[in-house]
């Protein structure tokens, strides 16, 4: 499984940067294909971090997964890493 296959790449809105925040979580455009399970395991091995929760929905722009990171590990920190800001 390669994890750059699955996590295709971040999703920027206003809503999300509220919901990276609030929520401490970071939304990603993935591979339609990809479970939760997968996306879950690619994230943690991209970003070396522990995944609390993985939610996914579909929209007309593709694969959406809003993963939730556990307290320990700041979705602001990760953020800046990706080059979010």
């Amino acid at each position: 499984m390669d994890p750059y296959a699955i996590i295709l790449h971040p999703f920027v809105t206003e809503k999300t940067m509220n919901f990276m925040e609030n929520n401490n979580a970071l939304e990603f455009v993935v591979k339609r294909r990809a479970n939760k399970t997968q996306i879950k395991k690619a994230v943690e091995i991209m970003f070396d971090v522990k995944v609390k929760q993985v939610n996914t929905r579909i929209t007309k722009h593709g694969k959406h997964a809003i993963v939730t990171f556990t307290p320990e590990y700041k979705a602001e920190d990760i953020g800046m890493r990706i080059g979010v800001f």
